[in-house]
């Protein structure tokens, strides 16, 4: 790396992780439609440097299958799972907002299925922050997922 290389880099990472939570200004399963517009908007604060978004989208495959469109069922205790989802990663990230919405219902290809977006001061803790809220949702939230193919055929699973 360059004098110039290192310079820059420094100058790219001083901001420090303050060790603050992240304020949860929307958490939830919803059967509407996911507006990453409104998610955007949600996390948005004169402090923050960065911007974040995930997007998690109805594809036309899985594992080799055609999917034709997906069908969630969510147990009636899902929104409060993402609701501490939110605020536990939340919690000291430094971050500025976090907002995460999950669809129920029936879904076409190119639905959000998995809507999240997060704010920070720095780049870092957006990143951070969000790749953490995805993971647990995709690991905790108590979703069935009911693929249709094709083919004709379908698959439920206990994934988000």
């Amino acid at each position: 790396m360059t004098s110039h290389d290192e310079a820059t880099w420094a100058i790219q990472h001083r901001g420090v992780n303050d060790g603050s939570d992240a304020a949860v200004v929307l958490a939830g399963v919803s059967t509407e439609p996911i507006s990453m517009e409104r998610l955007e908007e949600l996390v948005a604060d004169d402090s923050a440097g960065a911007i974040v978004t995930f997007n998690g989208r109805v594809r036309n495959h899985d594992d080799g299958n055609g999917v034709v469109s997906i069908d969630y069922e969510a147990h009636p205790d899902a929104n409060q799972v993402v609701q501490r989802i939110a605020a536990d990663v939340a919690k000291g990230s430094g971050a500025c907002k976090i907002a995460i919405q999950h669809r129920a219902g029936h879904l076409e290809l190119g639905d959000v299925a998995l809507g999240a977006a997060v704010s920070a001061s720095h780049r870092a803790e957006t990143f951070s922050l969000l790749e953490d809220a995805v993971e647990q949702v995709k690991l905790q939230l108590p979703v069935w997922k009911r693929q249709e193919f094709d083919d004709g055929s379908h698959e439920w699973t206990g994934s988000a």
